[in-house]
């Protein structure tokens, strides 16, 4: 389950956007530089395909096993963010085609602008499918994508259902969740997809042509509570015209309608934007976490990446186009079980909080905040002053250290590691050590 949503105000794009996923599938977030590659193939996350001559600087978030990327910007402001949707197009499931993470990542690295990675994606669509499991552990989890694309001057809502697709030109705000959206407003659509429904018999010669309700499994839709996470994100856009980066920070860290004091995971559903597994009934966790800031007159972008789980709990780290940080090896990447990675030492803490959130978040909130509120002041008064790509990258490391530092000394703390398990959340504290049992969480102390 995701939630992805844009605001264009007079002066600036936010974007933002949670990726849900397994709660160990660990996310990483990562810099490719601007390439010239001499392979004539590239390896995707199951198939093949051609190289091209050329691949744009990209920074992106992806769990860490795939090639492709759930959310991500490159150089030029083309920001893209993904969902999946469920359809009544069946899969073969044979692992021959691109994930909807797969073309996310093609078109940044390929792509300078909306219009174009609109184009790209459709062609990739065509040319391969979306035969290609989306899941982690869960090997039976395929789905169909939808996507908003962004750039400066354009943004398209765009959806898919096997080859079949429907785009939109966005004006002002759009979100989107894990369902189709796109009834009779659509702007363009593929030319097989309303004869292609009408002989299935999901919609009617003669009447007007809804590609959502042609194309929607209604089970799948249903149970995932996309209507809910995207009422909520289209109605918060809505009410601030000035929609700021931490406000949308705030937005995506949303627990419903209950005080954040009075919050408890093992109360969370599909309905949280902000998403606590729970158990197979809700087996999602917000797992990373991105806000995209890109004024409209030209100006520096910024980057906002949590890097970690739980956006209620993180921090959202400023990455600039041009610097260094993120680069591998320097950077460590996660696997799959507990390591020195930003996310798994993130984990350590988030885990314990979270099974008796009230009073652990009571312990953090204040240093969490404290670490925004500075570093998005600063990062303000560096692009004001056209700082240097190098000043804004070493800011950038700078607050990577200042963050990683707190982490390790706030897992130190006395009352951290003593934090007692609420009694009311008996069972999800054990679904929690089932997931930890699974990566040998409670016995890693890297």
């Amino acid at each position: 389950m995701c939630d992805t949503f844009i605001k264009i105000t007079a002066d600036r794009l936010i974007f933002g956007k949670n990726s849900d996923r397994e709660p160990n599938e660990a996310q990483a977030i990562v810099r490719y530089p601007r390439q010239e590659p001499s392979e004539k193939k590239l390896q995707c996350t199951y198939i093949e395909i051609p190289q091209v001559a050329l691949t744009h600087e990209v920074i992106l978030s992806k769990p860490f096993q795939m090639w492709g990327a759930e959310m991500g910007a490159n150089e030029h402001g083309l920001v893209i963010g993904n969902e999946a949707v469920f359809t009544k197009i069946s899969f073969q499931k044979k692992n021959q085609g691109l994930t909807g993470m797969d073309m996310l990542r093609l078109a940044l690295e390929r792509c300078t602008s909306a219009d174009a990675a609109l184009e790209l994606m459709i062609q990739l669509l065509a040319d391969y499918g979306q035969d290609a499991c989306g899941g982690y552990r869960n090997r039976r989890f395929f789905y169909h994508n939808s996507f908003l694309i962004a750039d400066r001057h354009t943004a398209w809502v765009f959806e898919t259902a096997g080859p079949h697709w429907a785009a939109k030109k966005i004006q002002g705000h759009y979100a989107i969740s894990n369902g189709l959206t796109l009834d009779a407003g659509y702007d363009r659509i593929s030319p097989q997809a309303k004869d292609y429904a009408i002989m299935r018999g999901w919609s009617k010669k003669g009447a007007p042509f809804s590609f959502a309700k042609a194309y929607s499994d209604w089970f799948y839709t249903r149970m995932s509570k996309c209507k809910v996470r995207r009422n909520y994100s289209t109605q918060a856009i809505q009410a601030q015209p000035n929609l700021a980066a931490l406000s949308a920070m705030q937005i995506l860290s949303q627990h419903g309608d209950e005080p954040e004091n009075h919050y408890d995971p093992s109360h969370g559903g599909t309905g949280n934007v902000c998403m606590h597994s729970t158990g197979p009934t809700n087996p999602s966790q917000t797992t990373g976490s991105m806000v995209f800031e890109l004024p409209l007159d030209g100006s520096t972008p910024t980057m906002w990446l949590t890097g970690t789980s739980m956006p209620c709990l993180s921090v959202y780290l400023p990455f600039f186009f041009g610097g260094k940080t993120l680069l591998t090896p320097e950077w460590p990447q996660p696997g799959a079980k507990p390591d020195a990675s930003l996310w798994w030492q993130a984990e350590r803490l988030h885990r314990k909080i979270a099974l008796n959130y009230a009073r652990g978040r009571q312990l953090i909130v204040t240093d969490l905040q404290g670490m925004q509120a500075e570093w998005m002041e600063n990062v303000a008064e560096k692009i004001s002053r056209e700082a240097t790509t190098q000043d804004l990258d070493d800011y950038s490391a700078q607050a990577l250290q200042q963050y990683q530092n707190w982490l390790n000394d706030t897992l130190q703390k006395t009352e951290i590691q003593q934090l007692p398990v609420r009694s009311r959340a008996s069972l999800y504290a054990l679904f929690q050590y089932i997931n930890d049992r699974k990566v040998d969480l409670r016995g890693s102390k890297k």
